[in-house]
């Protein structure tokens, strides 16, 4: 592994999910897992979050609006806590879900939006 890579993805996965959620991320790794989360801290976040060609903030809106049309809630609710921390506003993750009820239909949309007034409570946004 890259480990300017590994280090570089470190520090952006650290700045936008959080050092706590990271670091138990990382510790609670096992023989089986471990070499899963390095390669995506490399992969994910050094080679994919850490290209300056777009800013945290409209890669988390990507990131929302992909992971929402995938249907996969508990990275969709992660990246909504990361969304928030790279300035996403409310209206921006409410109109991000208007648009996944769009072009993934509204069932797919309702779960967002459960997932975020879950996350924006949470954060006493709501």
């Amino acid at each position: 592994m890259d480990n300017d890579l590994f280090e570089k993805g470190l520090q952006q996965r650290k700045a936008t999910l959080g050092d706590e959620y990271v670091t138990a991320a990382l510790d609670n790794a096992d023989e089986f897992s471990r070499p899963f989360q390095e390669a995506m801290t490399a992969w994910c976040w050094g080679f994919g979050w850490g290209d300056d060609a777009i800013d945290a903030k409209t890669r988390s809106m990507m990131n929302l609006t992909m992971i929402g049309a995938l249907g996969k809630m508990n990275e969709w609710e992660i990246h909504c806590r990361g969304a928030l921390t790279n300035g996403v506003s409310v209206e921006e993750i409410r109109a991000i879900i208007h648009v996944i009820a769009i072009y993934c239909g509204v069932p797919q949309s309702l779960e967002c939006m459960r997932a975020a007034r879950k996350v924006l409570s949470e954060a006493g946004k709501l």
